[in-house]
């Protein structure tokens, strides 16, 4: 392998994807700050935080997936030049996700008086209802405001989003701190205030976007092709065509998480408040190779909107080279720190003992989680977005759950065993994306044209 021929693609991934990295590891540090905080105020309230995020993970990893289909549009529009098509994309698909928006929280709403029936433990639905609205009013925020940050990293400005997700995560620790403990003369409202301080910082940030894009010069060009157009049928159905794959894709492999959540639930509230530890330290690993993953697509659906498959492979190529790097860190990381780590969110001793088992399995799959985020990621830059959602169909609820299943509970193999479905799924899927991504660009040298 000549590396220096990946070299100038290393430079390009990193200068793109690094401040995306930053923008997803602001993410985390959210998720981050509200575990850490909640878990210091009762361990109840950590594990009523558990069982609604695993709820609208699912909702919010569904609505990043479908906001990023505007990437292989915007990616292969502004590889051609086409600064117009570009705004009129962004029109299209605030309205796509306006429509998309008020579904969920429709949806959303017919769930919450079921709450209590999902086989939880009794004292955890008084904390998790008020928190369950809090979250669903800020649905319609950060749907829209992803918007805007897809279409950014598309024209591969990625600082911008990095900058406003920075900004809301401070303000969300600020007011995580002052709502939660009562600082600063504010009532203590445990975690019910830590949902008053995600929604705050939800608001704002998509009202930050909102200001960049239409009220400052930054994006002229692109701002000119949104007012100059209209929302069309045909440009919304488009991105419907793309989006919702994307987001039943992202949705199918969170849900199965959020699934084994349940299953967690029912071991008890030590066993589920450590699942939440152990879910928000992968997190570090998962938005970070996400966010690599977001500067392949961008890169491969320019070269694609040249039908230039040569650089289409090498990017690819540099992109599990250094997905595998971050890959490899992260693990370092965890495990030196498994010791350390889970004394920052509790002090209570089952809760420790339970991250303590979960972390060398979480450690497992990280390299897979790194493959298939690349692979992914080079099929979304490239359009195919329809094999995504049926390869994870298959590869998550036919087969990682039911291993799940089986490992927790037949064979008793209690958290531990539940949570080794995960590396199953996340291998077969990496190793099936890959086998696709080949498909793809043979396809795509064959006929010489950008693929749709």
């Amino acid at each position: 392998m000549n590396i220096k021929h990946y070299i100038p693609h290393y430079r390009k991934l990193l200068a793109l994807g690094l401040p995306i990295v930053l923008g997803q590891l602001g993410i985390v540090i959210m998720g981050f700050a509200d575990t850490l905080m909640i878990g210091r105020h009762s361990t109840e309230e950590l594990a009523a935080s558990a069982f609604v995020n695993t709820i609208f993970t699912l909702m919010l990893i569904f609505g990043t997936g479908f906001a990023s289909g505007i990437t292989p549009v915007v990616g292969a529009m502004s590889g051609r030049g086409d600064n117009v098509g570009v705004g009129a994309t962004v029109r299209n698909s605030l309205v796509a996700n306006v429509l998309l928006s008020a579904t969920v929280v429709i949806v959303m709403l017919v769930i919450y008086p079921f709450l209590d029936c999902m086989g939880q433990p009794d004292e955890l639905i008084p904390y998790a209802q008020p928190y369950y609205l809090l979250q669903l009013a800020s649905i319609p925020f950060i749907y829209l405001f992803s918007i805007y940050k897809q279409f950014a990293e598309g024209i591969t400005d990625s600082r911008t989003g990095m900058w406003i997700l920075i900004g809301g995560n401070v303000l969300n620790i600020i007011g995580n701190y002052a709502l939660i403990y009562g600082a600063w003369g504010m009532p203590a409202l445990g975690l019910t205030g830590a949902g008053v301080s995600t929604f705050i910082s939800r608001v704002v940030m998509f009202f930050a976007f909102v200001i960049v894009f239409h009220c400052t010069d930054k994006y002229r060009p692109y701002k000119d092709g949104y007012n100059q157009s209209a929302a069309s049928v045909a440009g919304v159905k488009r991105l419907y065509t793309l989006g919702l794959p994307l987001g039943i894709q992202l949705a199918l492999e969170s849900s199965a998480w959020s699934l084994s959540a349940i299953m967690i639930g029912w071991l008890g509230a030590a066993e589920l408040a450590g699942y939440q530890i152990t879910v928000t330290l992968g997190n570090i690993g998962y938005m970070a190779y996400v966010g690599m993953g977001a500067a392949v697509a961008v890169q491969v659906s320019r070269y694609n909107g040249r039908a230039d498959y040569d650089n289409v492979r090498t990017t690819v190529v540099a992109g599990a080279h250094l997905l595998l790097l971050q890959a490899l860190f992260v693990s370092i990381l965890l495990y030196s720190l498994r010791n350390v780590v889970p004394l920052w969110f509790t002090l209570d001793e089952q809760v420790i003992e339970v991250v303590k088992m979960l972390i060398i399995p979480l450690i497992v799959y990280q390299f897979a989680d790194a493959i298939q985020i690349n692979y992914s990621n080079a099929l979304r830059g490239l359009a195919d977005v329809r094999a995504l959602m049926f390869i994870s169909l298959a590869a998550f609820y036919c087969l990682a759950l039911p291993v799940a299943y089986l490992c927790g509970f037949p064979l008793r193999g209690g958290v531990v065993g539940v949570w080794m479905g995960f590396p199953v799924g996340l291998f077969t899927v990496a190793a099936l994306f890959r086998w696709r991504f080949a498909v793809c660009l043979r396809r795509g040298k064959q006929e010489g044209i950008t693929l749709e």
